[in-house]
């Protein structure tokens, strides 16, 4: 039985399809026939701004992954013909990191698309013991009552579990708190939706108006930064808070642009006992006054992927319909993707882009 995959053979240069014969999977594996795969910031950082992949060239990327499993490595049969996503980042389960709870860092992790090959492909051999299962998922139609297919929740595995592990490391979010997204594109804006689905005030900062408009229904507040210089930025977000009646201090504030403006947006926000969770990632280096998160009595903290245990409660959310998730999402054939890396680097599409195979 062969598969085809789109790799990435050299940077800046258009993904090459490759027809080949699917592999067996090993002990404790299994393949999957991919259902989705969505198009991520990480990806396009990869193809086009020098961002290395562990794996040497050439390499299939894509770490949004769902589909159904339809062969089983001994020790795996217990996954057969079940619809799953698979996490971003799979820590290994059995390092002292990982028994210590802290599996984000696991020296052995494997990240689709990064350490071993991705997603952007027909097939797909991974280890099945930190898989998640979509209750009633299939490879056709709507999933229940949640109004998305199981590709669209493909997404899942980065654009939304991301920003729910930013949350739980910000020790939360209930409905005394003021969340605070910078940059809703696609982690962004799912992190907006999550923190609006847990009860919080949410505003939404992003210079793409675009992009706000299509939020501004699901959160409380959007601003459009590039229209007004950030003294004025901070002063309009303040106010408006003391307006609701809302805590000055203790905002919850979350970098997922990416982007050295965004980060510097973020950094200058911080109030007193603040929280800022740093989620977009960017090669450039931003001026940053570090003592603020001093006199402030703040904190700062990194985030890397979601650990697998987290993907349950996110897939529930979206099964309940508490995230609009079809909404922001468009589905595209395969076999464009090359035309959709393009426009997605050229930030010409507002939904997060699913890459969709064909009958193989």
């Amino acid at each position: 039985m062969s598969m085809i995959s789109w790799q990435m053979v050299e940077q800046n240069k258009p993904l090459v399809k490759k027809e080949s014969e699917v592999m067996d999977p090993g002990p404790g594996e299994v393949r999957i026939k991919v259902a989705g795969c969505g198009v991520c910031h990480t990806d396009l950082g990869f193809l086009y701004d020098g961002v290395r992949t562990k794996s040497a060239l050439p390499l299939t990327l894509g770490h949004e992954i769902s589909g159904v499993v339809e062969a089983c490595g001994n020790g795996a049969e217990s996954w057969q013909s079940k619809a799953v996503i698979i996490p971003a980042v799979m820590p290994c389960g059995e390092c002292d990191l990982c028994k210590r709870g802290k599996g984000n860092i696991c020296r052995a992790q494997k990240m689709p698309g990064n350490d071993i090959q991705g997603g952007f492909a027909t097939h797909i051999v991974v280890p099945a013991a930190q898989l998640c299962e979509v209750p009633g998922g299939s490879a056709e139609g709507i999933i229940g009552a949640s109004g998305v297919t199981l590709a669209e929740m493909s997404i899942i595995a980065d654009a939304v579990t991301t920003p729910y592990q930013a949350i739980v490391e910000a020790g939360g979010i209930n409905p005394d708190d003021t969340a605070i997204y910078v940059g809703v594109g696609g982690v962004g804006g799912f992190g907006a939706l999550l923190a609006k689905a847990m009860g919080a005030a949410v505003i939404a900062i992003d210079i793409d108006q675009a992009k706000l408009d299509r939020l501004a229904p699901h959160v409380d507040k959007v601003f459009n930064s590039a229209e007004m210089p950030f003294k004025e930025l901070r002063k309009a977000v303040t106010g408006w808070v003391k307006e609701q009646g809302r805590r000055l201090t203790e905002w919850k504030i979350f970098e997922t642009s990416g982007t050295a403006p965004g980060q510097k947006t973020a950094f200058g926000l911080l109030t007193f006992g603040a929280h800022l969770g740093v989620v977009g990632f960017t090669m450039a280096a931003p001026e940053l006054r570090l003592s603020n998160l001093m006199a402030f009595h703040a904190t700062a903290k990194g985030n890397w992927g979601c650990l697998p245990e987290y993907y349950p409660p996110v897939v529930k959310l979206v099964l309940e319909g508490k995230i609009p998730l079809a909404e922001f999402v468009k589905t595209f054939p395969l076999e464009q993707i090359n035309e959709v890396f393009e426009l997605a680097h050229e930030r010409k599409i507002l939904q997060r882009p699913v890459m969709v195979p064909g009958n193989q």
